[in-house]
């Protein structure tokens, strides 16, 4: 199997904004110039080729220019503004801004052919700051080079940077087309730390013999590169910043998810923005708490020693601790030699424990003046840790198990992935070298041999017979570091970081990558170190579990980081918002089975978000959107909101109620956004109407946030069909309204003119424009305060002096679809009421507009026909779910012809209660929307189906479409036509026993369906 890679619309925009910085640089052959080859042998001879070499061309742009076009990027993607070129290495140094799992590797990969392309620099310096990440990076390389091969014509000349391979620097130089070198901070901790005494150092600072005595630095620093950071703010030390330094690099652009250092950023797409485009895993939570301590058991767990070179070694102890309200709860303190646990705990049980010693080398321990000595990983006094991980393996088990019955027919395969911290709970050996099971392979074993027959069917499916295809202990696969001896051992970590560089274990992970992928590959379940969760991913990890101690310290985003990648299929397919529509999240779902409380996982993960958001605007108002760039669609122009225009947009949100009185987005305006019905913005603003609405979508919601993370339910039950289906009186129902229609509709547009002028004469009203004069007193004290504020309301009047051209007819017939003949008979038709214009020209378009598409939706429903085709009507199989039941918002009822019932609104939750308890109601469906009736005006499904009890009202069926209220709902012309066309297909094709109706609520159901006829 192989990657498709497919051109990612938001990906591009990144490449195009960061080449746009450089608009207006010629586009130059690589500078020619003579290569430093050192000194040589005698004898030996050179050719002019090979002592050429090839470095990147000046930029020739002034530094006002370029600081132009970065405001110009900024001011687009709405990124405040700089004032000045940020300093650092390099003429300029651009930020990137992308959230993990959006492909940051690729956009900058792709960056490097562009550049190339427009303005033929080609040689860069791909910097990282770990071999993880490194060898993440490499990957990528070999992966696209069809791709970009593809696309470009050629490929890029990478490698990785080794002091003991100088000669791929002269390959480097020597190369005129695309040269890549690509180099991790430990390379820069050794090798690049001028003066140090390191082998790596002394070479890359010093004249080598074996290097035609030269310095390879200065071999580097010749070819003028151009720097991309991968996670700069892991790179902020002296040694790496003195570095770049020394590269001389053109300029130096910056990619990661949390700029810690910000410079001039160009884009963002940040975490929220990732989750609102669906561009990664929407995230589901199953969490574990131990409950009812009574701080009896002395529990005591070292998480880990704290090492600074200022302070002397600390250590992170997991104990129990007593509360102000009395209550005992488990918490992480930071502890010193001497300090004492009773003291810190305020439970007697610990008061023999003030510490001794902390030995931080090899394993770690921690001793106590009474003699005890606890290491690293050690648990005292907690029986339930097992019991709690064989319930955590579990979970991810049957988390797997139910994801992957979904995922199958898709072609989708499913993965799961545990972090351990000792690697000899999941693998041992004994004395002659052989492996053997540790406690979580047993565990998983015993409980995936328990679990899988659970799924296995009597119809012996395809999934059936994948399922017995492998033995238990096929399943699964440890990815770890490997010794000398090729056994698996812990990954080593650095001072200050819980990241491993260990190079075996990432081999093996990313060597795997694509037969992982593989149905014919057995695994399914990974266990890898905990140390081992950066650099690497695999997009169809479904669900992470984590099998270690709880540790307040680690990140909850970089947990959940290896498994927030779109999926895809056996083909290489990606499984995006553009192959699967609105189910993009149905399929793509995370389940993190933590290993402490669902509240606690996902405040903490929340807060991390939060705090790595970008600034944004939080509310609408006049001076967020004047003076915003935005593309004409009419003369495809750029050019900025005016004050006029900007009035506009805030009179168009809270007319149509999508902000509230703060300038808060609604949750009208968000319901709206999901039906895909928003209003249409007035003509005016129809030019730039795509680029006023991603402005609005952008406001941020803080509230977005709690719905990026869903508690997951712990079982997933079978919701399929029951004996209500079956009932007779049901049948008779669903054999009524289960057939599939066409239509026909005709009707005489001078009939639509009568109409028209009839409704915009009794109902056109146009407000006239008005404007609040607000006046203050300055404060005698306090100068800069104002008080006795006063308020005036006026009417605006002379409105038609305005220099605004209006097109009155041809504006009205392109909102309406109406010829400019029609309309200019309509409005010589409505006489004096023609004259509101000068009241408000922009309302007086809109309500003209409305009136006249509520005439024409109502042609349509008097004069369309059904007739029902010759094709097979829906049959039971409409029924079965696409996607998994979330027990969380469903509901469990007796009289619906499937045990659950999800709902997607307190609405439809109520509606369902009601049906339920109603004792008139022998069985009632949610309608799934495969069921769907044309109209002229597009697709439409109703929600319910009832069977009422004969005698009890005066239609036995019922086909309902549920609203939310009717009182305050006014329902748009497209939206009432679709209503209206299937009540009339309802209400006179089917028999006389079936009706249709809309309910707002439950109560006036029964007045509704008796004063149908």
């Amino acid at each position: 199997m192989k990657f498709q890679f497919k051109i990612q619309g938001y990906q591009t925009e990144a490449v195009e904004d960061t080449v746009n910085v450089f608009r207006g640089q010629p586009k130059r052959d690589p500078k020619h110039y003579r290569r430093d080859i050192g000194k040589i042998a005698k004898g030996t001879l050179f050719s002019e080729e090979e002592e050429a070499g090839y470095r990147n061309a000046d930029i020739e742009l002034d530094k006002k220019l370029l600081l132009d076009n970065i405001r110009e990027m900024q001011i687009r993607n709405q990124i405040v503004p700089s004032t000045t070129l940020a300093p650092g290495h390099g003429i300029v140094n651009l930020d990137v801004e992308m959230e993990t799992g959006t492909g940051k590797t690729y956009v900058y990969i792709k960056t490097m052919f562009e550049l190339n392309r427009q303005y033929g620099w080609s040689k860069f310096i791909i910097v990282v700051p770990s071999i993880a990440i490194r060898e993440g990076v490499a990957k990528s390389f070999r992966m696209l080079e069809d791709h970009f091969m593809e696309h470009y014509g050629k490929k890029a000349r990478w490698f990785v940077y080794n002091s003991s391979n100088l000669n791929q620097l002269d390959q480097f130089s020597q190369d005129s087309g695309i040269s890549v070198m690509i180099i991790n901070t430990q390379a820069f901790a050794t090798s690049m730390k001028e003066g140090g005494k390191s082998k790596e150092s002394r070479i890359i600072y010093s004249k080598r013999d074996e290097f035609g005595s030269r310095r390879p630095i200065d071999v580097i620093a010749a070819n003028r590169p151009i720097i991309i950071m991968d996670e700069p703010q892991k790179m902020e030390g002296a040694a790496t910043q003195s570095a770049l330094a020394k590269f001389n690099p053109l300029f130096v652009l910056n990619y990661s998810a949390t700029h810690k250092t910000r410079h001039d950023t160009i884009y963002a797409l940040d975490a929220y923005d990732a989750y609102r485009e669906q561009l990664v895993k929407r995230i589901h939570v199953q969490g574990f708490e131990v409950k009812n301590l009574k701080g009896t058991s002395g529990y005591m767990y070292i998480d880990g020693m704290v090492l600074s070179p200022k302070r002397p070694p600390e250590v992170r102890i997991e104990l129990e601790c007593k509360r102000t309200d009395g209550s005992i709860r488990r918490e992480v303190k930071k502890f010193a030699t001497g300090d004492s646990l009773f003291a810190a705990s305020g439970l007697a049980q610990y008061e023999d424990y003030v510490i001794s010693e902390i030995n931080p080398r090899g394993r770690g321990y921690v001793s106590f003046l009474n003699g005890t000595t606890i290491y690293c990983g050690d648990v005292v006094g907690d029986t339930n840790e097992d019991a709690m991980q064989r319930v955590q393996i579990r979970q991810t088990i049957i988390a797997h198990l139910t994801k992957e019955k979904e995922l199958f027919n898709r072609g989708i395969k499913c993965l799961s992935l545990f972090f351990i911290d000792e690697v000899s709970h999941y693998r041992q050996y004994d004395e002659d070298g052989n492996e053997v099971k540790g406690k979580f392979q047993r565990i998983f074993e015993e409980e995936y041999s328990r679990i899988v027959n659970d799924y296995i069917s009597v119809f012996d499916t395809p999934y059936d017979m994948y399922l017995r295809r492998f033995k238990p202990y096929e399943t699964h696969k440890g990815y770890f570091s490997i010794d000398k001896k090729g056994r698996s051992v812990n990954s080593d970590t650095k001072r200050g970081s819980d990241i491993s560089d260990d190079i075996s274990a990432y081999d093996l992970i990313l060597r795997n990558k694509e037969r992982l992928l593989s149905f014919e590959e057995p695994t399914r379940f990974i266990f890898s170190h905990s140390a081992l969760r950066e650099g690497w991913d695999n997009p169809n990890v479904f669900q992470i579990c984590t099998l270690r101690h709880s540790n307040s310290t680690t990140a909850k985003r970089q947990e959940v980081g290896r498994g927030l990648r779109i999926c895809v299929d056996k083909n290489g397919i990606r499984q995006d918002k553009e192959l699967l529509g609105e189910d993009v999240h149905e399929v793509n779902q995370l389940t993190v089975i933590a290993n402490e409380s669902y509240s606690d996982f996902t405040t903490a993960l929340q807060r991390e978000t939060r705090e790595a958001l970008r600034d944004r605007a939080v509310a609408a108002s006049h001076d967020y959107f004047a003076g915003r760039k935005v593309t004409d669609a009419v003369t495809g122009e750029v050019r900025t909101i005016s004050d006029t225009e900007a009035s506009r947009i805030m009179i168009y949100l809270e007319d149509n109620d999508y902000v509230d009185a703060s300038g808060h987005l609604t949750e009208k305006y968000h319901a709206d956004v999901a039906a895909e019905s928003l209003a249409p913005l007035g003509s005016k603003l129809a030019p730039i109407a795509d680029d006023v609405n991603k402005l609005i979508k952008s406001i941020f919601d803080p509230k977005a946030l709690d719905d990026m993370v869903t508690e997951a339910s712990a079982t997933t039950p079978a919701n399929e069909l029951n004996d209500n289906f079956t009932d007779k009186r049901f049948q008779k129902l669903w054999n009524e309204i289960n057939h599939k229609y066409v239509y026909t509709v005709h009707y005489d547009s001078e009939e639509l003119i009568d109409k028209a002028i009839a409704n915009l004469k009794k109902n056109l009203t146009v407000t006239k424009l008005q404007y609040v004069m607000v006046s203050g007193v300055q404060d005698k004290e306090k100068v800069t305060d104002f008080g006795n504020t006063k308020s005036t309301t006026r009417e605006l009047t002379d409105v038609c002096t305005s220099s605004v051209p209006y097109d009155v007819v041809g504006d009205i017939a392109r909102g309406a679809r109406l010829t400019r003949r029609s309309v200019v008979k309509i409005l010589k038709g409505i006489g004096l009421k023609a004259l509101l214009f000068k009241n408000n020209p922009e309302e007086f378009i809109r309500n003209v507009i409305k009136g006249i598409r509520e005439e024409k939706a109502t042609m349509i429903v008097d004069h369309i026909t059904y007739n029902p085709t010759k094709a097979d009507p829906y049959d039971s199989t409409i029924f079965v779910p696409e996607r998994r039941l979330n027990v969380n918002k469903a509901l469990e009822l007796s009289k619906h012809i499937t045990p659950y019932v999800a709902y997607d609104s307190d609405g439809e939750k109520n509606f369902a209660q009601g049906l339920e308890s109603a004792t008139e109601v022998l069985i009632f469906a949610k309608l799934p929307r495969k069921l769907k009736i044309p109209t002229p005006v597009g697709y439409y499904a109703p929600d319910w189906a009832i069977v009422f009890e004969e005698g009890t009202v005066r239609h036995v069926f019922f086909v309902a479409e549920a609203k939310g209220s009717l009182d305050k709902m006014e329902l748009r012309g497209v939206e009432r036509a679709k209503t209206e066309c299937a009540q009339r297909l309802f209400n006179s094709i089917s028999t006389n026993t079936a009706r249709y109706g809309v309910v707002d609520k439950f109560e006036n159901l029964y007045n509704i369906i008796n004063g149908i006829d």
